[in-house]
């Protein structure tokens, strides 16, 4: 069986977007930054992955009224392509990460 789970830590690029479907269901988007460092002989080296991430229901009202950008998060989800039309009729494709779990990261900050 094939697993698809990510966790990222990293900060909001963005405020998250609060939606609601036709129906009702809340779903909220936001970009995260993701930040790697390394080193290549002796000098540091950073990194930076962008990364959208969408949460739906309860989950997505919560991290719309507890987010804003540039605050430290984690996700775990999974990655998910999808393919939308644009509004020239152009094809295009996208990967998300389809939240499961956001919550504040408290490594070097306090939640409020």
């Amino acid at each position: 069986m094939a697993d698809n789970t990510v966790n990222l830590v990293g900060n909001l690029t963005r405020d998250p977007e609060l939606r609601f479907t036709q129906g009702g269901r809340a779903v909220a988007s936001f970009g995260i930054a993701v930040n790697r460092r390394y080193q290549v002989n002796g000098e540091w080296q950073e990194q930076t992955s962008f990364f959208n991430v969408v949460a739906w229901g309860t989950l997505a009202e919560n991290v719309a009224a507890s987010l804003t950008k540039g605050s430290r998060a984690v996700v775990t989800g999974r990655l998910e392509q999808r393919t939308y039309e644009t509004k020239e009729g152009e094809k295009r494709n996208v990967v998300e990460v389809i939240a499961d779990e956001i919550g504040p990261s408290l490594r070097w900050a306090r939640a409020e």
